[in-house]
């Protein structure tokens, strides 16, 4: 539920534009809302399982996550439903990290590996099976069913957490959280991602501001902090921040990329909801069926290699997206593009995941997860924040087919700018001084 419902919003903005008569920048936050609280408080969730038991606190998370859900559907202004995504994104923060940590302490050292790989896999694919998800449901249901359908899933989550999953809690887990740490982490993404939306406004200057001193401040905190929501020190391994850096420029094109394909191809080609969202297939289908094998090929070669020609490979498919137009023939014009992204995504996602985790302490894995999932949220929502204003677009002008177009190729090319430079950084940063356990 928490990583489709990070996609499945994009097909469904234009349909929600019209019916709740949204402009651009409450689009912006229909889709950030949710990566915005998701994003400031996963690692504050993660510490709560592990103080408080790890399904207990993933339990209360699908609870919050369903009952906003059910506000998500119900919402008759796009105020009230960007609420309702902020306060999704808050269950979300306390799911999402519990899942992995159940993963860590219930299943012995040898299974662990093919486990948190299929953990990492099968989020990835709930991701880009989103858009077709939300397609069907658009044109055959609402929009809102995009929302509503969580809550018999969130139903059954629950049953099966509940009757299937043993507790699991950190013995050793503070008694102390850093909320000092959440609330700065919280305000420097929020006025960052405000000042990018609202770029203009008679606000903007003050919210960058102090999104920056937020952003300064938490840095301190948690430098000083004897139990901090971020631990600093695992930054000084190289590879890990290596890793999460090429974290942030990719996961920023993936998202921004995600939110401009959906919409050009209903805005300017004039396609329905459901037919963008099979249009976006083939990534899913690549993602399910070969990251697992080039997961098996990072472990024999190393990371290195699969973390540079995949964002390289994702870059050289979004410079073929450029191609999507109103006389566009899907074969030729995005097929190859989609192909070649979803081949890149796949060669790249499952050495990431492994990397991160191999570069930190062993009894430190949930940790080291979170922060590259708070990374990856985190460079998403700033791209889908920026771009729009970067590339000419604000208000209603996504809705105009001639200026969205004009914006779309600017932002395609953008984020192939940032793959090709997150694919950089790895050729750079990342060595192979040790094998990585593939996901199987």
């Amino acid at each position: 539920m928490a990583f489709l419902d990070g996609s499945i919003v994009n097909v469904a903005l234009r349909t929600i534009g019209e019916d709740l008569d949204a402009s651009l920048a409450q689009l912006q936050w229909i889709t950030n809302g949710y990566l915005l609280s998701l994003a400031s408080l996963i690692l504050l969730g993660g510490s709560l399982g592990d103080r408080f038991g790890r399904r207990r606190v993933f339990v209360v998370g699908t609870l919050v996550f369903a009952g906003a859900s059910l506000l998500c559907g119900l919402a008759p202004t796009p105020e009230l439903l960007i609420v309702a995504r902020i306060v999704q994104g808050v269950g979300g923060a306390l799911l999402t990290p519990g899942s992995l940590a159940m993963i860590q302490g219930t299943f012995v050292p040898d299974d662990r590996g093919r486990a948190i790989g299929s953990w990492s896999g099968l989020g990835g694919i709930a991701a880009a099976i989103g858009p077709f998800v939300g397609g069907a449901l658009i044109d055959y249901a609402s929009w809102r069913w995009i929302f509503l359908i969580n809550i018999p899933l969130a139903a059954a989550t629950i049953l099966i957490a509940q009757r299937y999953v043993p507790e699991t809690s950190d013995p050793s887990a503070s008694r102390r959280f850093d909320v000092t740490g959440a609330a700065l982490g919280s305000l420097a993404l929020g006025g960052s991602t405000y000042a990018l939306i609202e770029w203009g406004s008679p606000v903007a200057a003050l919210a960058a501001v102090l999104g920056i001193g937020a952003a300064v401040g938490f840095l301190l905190v948690e430098s000083r902090s004897s139990h901090p929501m971020l631990p600093l020190g695992l930054f000084r391994d190289r590879t890990f921040s290596a890793a999460n850096a090429m974290t942030f420029l990719v996961y920023a094109a993936l998202g921004a990329v995600s939110f401009f394909v959906v919409l050009q191809l209903q805005v300017v080609v004039g396609w329905s909801a459901l037919a963008a969202g099979v249009a976006m297939l083939p990534i899913t289908l690549c993602l399910l069926f070969l990251a697992s094998r080039f997961g098996a090929l990072g472990t024999r070669i190393g990371p290195r290699i699969p973390m540079t020609v995949g964002p390289l490979a994702m870059s050289a498919g979004t410079f073929l997206l450029v191609g999507i137009d109103a006389g566009m023939r899907y074969v030729t014009d995005a097929l190859p593009g989609l192909v070649v992204f979803g081949l890149g995504l796949a060669v790249m996602v499952a050495p990431l995941t492994a990397t991160v985790l191999a570069a930190a302490p062993g009894h430190r894995a949930g940790i080291a997860s979170g922060v590259n999932n708070a990374v990856a949220r985190s460079g998403s929502l700033l791209a889908v924040a920026a771009l729009p204003a970067a590339v000419g677009l604000t208000g209603a002008e996504y809705a105009d087919p001639a200026l969205f177009e004009v914006g779309y190729r600017k932002a395609m090319v953008a984020c192939a700018l940032l793959l090709a430079l997150g694919g950089a950084v790895s050729w750079a940063l990342i060595r192979n001084p040790f094998k990585v356990p593939a996901p199987q």
